[in-house]
């Protein structure tokens, strides 16, 4: 969950009263049940709304990249250098590079095994 900080929970709130669509004098219509019901995106710190998020949040570029860069909990993959969502804390590539990765490595490792077996060889004979 996305928490807010005091100046974004300011914008967020004005983003939600001038841009959002089911915003009706506060209230929310996606919540509206017959009652009115209060917008839970103008009275909460947290992101909570999906269509705020999706569709609203977007239109104040700043405010979402300062908002989504704080929360992004994507890694860079070590070879390419492109973002990814990590499946474990130890992955440092990602799903493209991964396979050659891991071909590189076990080619080093086996080079490094046969030159070990030839030093074990030279010191018998």
């Amino acid at each position: 969950m996305i928490r807010l900080n005091e100046a974004q929970y300011r914008k967020v709130k004005k983003l939600t009263r001038c841009l959002c669509a089911n915003n009706d004098g506060g209230c929310c219509l996606v919540l509206d049940d017959g009652d009115p019901c209060v917008c839970v995106q103008a009275i909460s710190y947290s992101l909570l709304c999906r269509y705020f998020r999706e569709a609203v949040l977007p239109a104040d570029r700043e405010l979402c990249a300062d908002i989504m860069r704080e929360h992004d909990t994507r890694k860079k993959c070590e070879m390419c250098g492109k973002p990814y969502h990590a499946r474990s804390n130890r992955a440092k590539y990602c799903d493209a590079c991964a396979p050659i990765a891991a071909r590189r490595k076990a080619a080093e490792r086996k080079r490094r095994q046969r030159e070990t077996v030839k030093v074990r060889l030279q010191i018998t004979v």
